[in-house]
């Protein structure tokens, strides 16, 4: 699914955010990314949807250099990859349903297709029965849930949890931990989970360790 070959990032400066990393990401696979801030995590994220490029070495998706992506044809590739952010980036003044449908609308989907879609993402990650509420009307745990429903909308096949349980208490984080679990065994889906907490890495069945900007250890 991913693969990074010798893969480097050079910022101006000369500075090494990553130092020829490889790596391989297989479909349907629940990896961790761990290692602490500034590790190189963010980088390695924003080089597999192709926000940056690599400056020696390859990263591939599906088999393709994301060097080869047309720039235009950016946005349809990023539908391959749903992230999910630590602090939500939901819209305050759209409901949990307007949130989750305005990723459908820029992508010009029918109002006949929204409104199949949304609720059913809605019920999957459980709310159902909140999709008229506003952000500031639903929990912590419940907005993190409106985020993973509008990464899914798209059908990804790779959903990205960037520190998924950075903002939540250990109750709240072990629910959003299990809504992860079960994205990747029920609906086969990639996950790709980074995290600075150790605890949270053991969730993943494969956990990769990021330590100044190399990959220096893989545990199955």
């Amino acid at each position: 699914m991913v693969k990074f070959d010798w893969v480097s990032k050079i910022y101006k400066g000369d500075f090494s955010a990553l130092k020829e990393v490889n790596l391989e990401i297989k479909d349907g696979e629940f990896v961790s990314i761990v290692g602490q801030s500034g590790a190189g995590k963010s980088t390695l994220l924003k080089l597999i949807y192709a926000e940056e490029m690599p400056t020696e070495g390859t990263v591939y998706f599906e088999g393709s250099p994301t060097s080869s992506i047309n720039r235009k044809k950016l946005p349809l590739y990023r539908r391959n990859i749903g992230t999910i952010f630590q602090d939500f980036k939901l819209l305050p003044r759209k409901t949990a349903y307007e949130n989750v449908a305005f990723a459908l609308e820029v992508a010009s989907v029918s109002e006949e297709e929204i409104a199949e879609d949304v609720p059913q993402i809605l019920e999957i990650v459980g709310l159902g029965d909140k999709m008229e509420k506003y952000p500031y009307q639903l929990s912590m745990g419940e907005q993190q849930r409106v985020s993973f429903a509008r990464a899914l909308i798209h059908k990804p096949k790779i959903i990205i949890a960037d520190e998924p349980t950075g903002n939540l208490d250990s109750k709240t984080g072990a629910d959003i931990l299990n809504l992860i679990e079960s994205l990747n065994r029920d609906f086969k889906t990639t996950v790709i989970m980074v995290t600075h907490e150790h605890d949270v890495a053991q969730r993943a069945k494969t956990r990769i360790y990021i330590k100044d900007g190399q990959a220096v250890a893989k545990y199955l």
